[in-house]
C-alpha cells in the first residue's frame, strides 16, 4: 500500500470512528421556541440510532420559571445527570413562565417524537412543587400517552381524578413542607381512590421532609425504577 492510500485509509477510519462516537455519545440540546415552551432534550448514549428509547418529561417548580432555559438545570433530573446519574432515557425539560399547560407540554412531546427515536409506550412525566401539579395535570388530561408519573410536593386538579386512575402514580410529599402542605397531595390521592379504590396510585409522606429536601429523590434510583417498570399498552 502506497503512503497516500495508507493516509486516506487512516482518515476514513478516523472519520467513521468520529461519526460513531457522535451518535453514541450523550448529548444535551436546547430548543428556544418563539411560541410555546422552550425546552432541553438530553439524548442518552445509544448503541443504534434505530433503538426506541423511553422519555422522561421533567416539569420544574415556580422558582425556575421565566425565559432563561439554563435555570431549568438547577435542580431535578438534569441536575442529577450533571452530578453523575446515568439514565437510559431521553430527558425532556421544558420551561414555563406562568404555570404548566398540559396542551403545551404535549406540543413539546410531539416535536421530540418527530426528531428523536421515542418509544411512545414508555413516556413518563415527573416534577416537583408547581411541576408536581403540572405532572398530575398532564397525566390527567392525557392518560393515554403517559405510562407512569411521579409527582413530588405538589397537588392536582380534582376534575382529572378519574382520568388519573388510568396512569400508575407515585405521589410523594414531605410532612414538614411549609410551602405546599402535604394535604394537597392527600387531597388528589383521595379523589383518585374515590373514583377507583383499586387505582394504581401510591401516596408516600416523607417524615420531616421539607419543600426543598425532597429534591434528593431525583438523585436516587427509586422513582426511575418505578417509572421504568411500566409500559403503556398500545
Amino acid at each position: 500500500m502506497t503512503k497516500p492510500i495508507f493516509q486516506r485509509t487512516c482518515y476514513l477510519i478516523a472519520f467513521i470512528i468520529l461519526c460513531f462516537s457522535q451518535n453514541t455519545k450523550a448529548q444535551l440540546k436546547a430548543y428556544n421556541e418563539k411560541y410555546g415552551y422552550s425546552y432541553w432534550v438530553r439524548m442518552p448514549k445509544v448503541e443504534s440510532t434505530k433503538e426506541k428509547i423511553p422519555v422522561i418529561i421533567f416539569l420544574h417548580g415556580r422558582s425556575l420559571s421565566g425565559h432563561d432555559l439554563a435555570r431549568v438545570k438547577r435542580y431535578g433530573v438534569l441536575r442529577a445527570i450533571e452530578r453523575g446519574k446515568d439514565l437510559e432515557a431521553i430527558i425532556v425539560a421544558p420551561q414555563t413562565s406562568n404555570g404548566w399547560d398540559p396542551d403545551k407540554v404535549m406540543e413539546v412531546l410531539d416535536k421530540v417524537e418527530q426528531e428523536y427515536p421515542v418509544d411512545k409506550e414508555r413516556v413518563y412525566v415527573c416534577g416537583m412543587s408547581m411541576g408536581g401539579y403540572g405532572t398530575m395535570d398532564v397525566a390527567g388530561k392525557y392518560p393515554d400517552r403517559i405510562a407512569a408519573a411521579v409527582a413530588i410536593c405538589g397537588g392536582g386538579t380534582l376534575s382529572y381524578a378519574c382520568n388519573l386512575t388510568q396512569v400508575p402514580l407515585w405521589i410523594q410529599h414531605g410532612s414538614a413542607d411549609r410551602a405546599v402542605p402535604a394535604s394537597e397531595s392527600k387531597k388528589i390521592y383521595n379523589a383518585i381512590k374515590k373514583c377507583d379504590k383499586d387505582a394504581d396510585a401510591t401516596l408516600t409522606i416523607i417524615p420531616g421532609g421539607t419543600h426543598g429536601s425532597v429534591e434528593r429523590l431525583f438523585h436516587g434510583e427509586k422513582i426511575y425504577d418505578f417509572m421504568f417498570r411500566h409500559v403503556k399498552e398500545s
